[in-house]
């Protein structure tokens, strides 16, 4: 009989989250197959479980994989945690799940934390249908064309991003969604320092810039999707953006009137910001 995959989800901040479930599966197993084992040491340290560890990261994963999957063919069970919150969502995981289930092991979930629920639970926004897009790009252009695609989303958007191109991204979806679109930031959810913004993506950018939102550590983005049939206010951002340089711009702010009802001057101002 092989042994069992328990995908294990571990505290996001507050330790005292790690379900006693998941604290006794820890303490189970023959292995545990950490993201970083040292920062993995010390949560099991906490609670005094001595489990042996194993790297398995994302330079090493496909390598790793085979050698866990020994481990359960040959009948003991391992336990997959990642840094921080359920593995596998913008972490490493993927390919030794894969791996198990194609050769006929058991992969059972042990449910608990994960910073995109923790975000959608207290944003404000709908979540009777949403979808996850991780982290954006790095560079400009590619972040910039990832969130063009999603202009017409009408669900809601959760994305995870860095401190260091927060007030970047966020800049990037007040020019693409527009600056009405509602949003919510998250920041060190469930830790000492904990932040919760609700407001719209306008109103964060500016929040971010004043530093009124403090750009450290873990930061989830929620962003309310696109108003069916809604070409007003939600799009002219977009149009103002994508005209800026080929018209002269009381041009583009009468074009941009026409088209979507909202008032000349204002939308000539706010070329003239953007």
């Amino acid at each position: 009989m092989s042994g069992t995959l328990f995908v294990v989800a571990t505290p996001i901040g507050n330790l005292e989250d790690l379900s006693p479930r998941a604290r006794q599966t820890l303490a189970d197993v023959d292995l545990i197959a950490a993201e970083d084992t040292r920062h993995t040491g010390r949560l099991l340290s906490h609670f005094g479980v001595k489990t042996r560890l194993l790297a398995l990261h994302d330079h090493n994963e496909a390598d790793r994989a085979e050698m866990v999957i020994r481990e359960l063919a040959a009948g003991r069970s391992v336990a997959l945690v990642s840094d921080a919150g359920t593995p596998l969502i913008s972490d490493p995981g993927y390919r030794l799940v894969r791996a198990a289930h194609e050769a006929g092991i058991s992969v059972s979930p042990i449910p608990g934390p994960s910073a995109m629920i923790a975000a959608l639970s207290v944003a404000g926004l709908a979540t009777d249908r949403f979808c996850f897009e991780g982290f954006l790009p790095a560079k400009k252009k590619g972040r910039h064309d990832a969130l063009a695609g999603l202009a017409s989303e009408t669900r809601t958007m959760v994305f995870y991003e860095s401190v260091h191109r927060i007030e970047s991204s966020v800049a990037d979806m007040v020019e693409v969604f527009g600056r009405a679109r509602p949003a919510f930031l998250g920041r060190e959810i469930s830790k000492l320092h904990e932040q919760c913004v609700s407001a719209t993506l306008g109103e964060l950018s500016k929040k971010l810039v004043a530093n009124e939102i403090i750009q450290k550590g873990e930061l989830v983005i929620v962003v309310g999707g696109a108003a069916d049939g809604d070409s007003s206010t939600l799009d002219a951002d977009r149009l103002l953006i994508e005209l800026a340089g080929k018209l002269p711009d009381k041009e583009i702010a009468r074009i941009v009137s026409n088209l979507t009802g909202e008032k000349r001057n204002a939308l000539y101002k706010r070329l003239l910001d953007l």
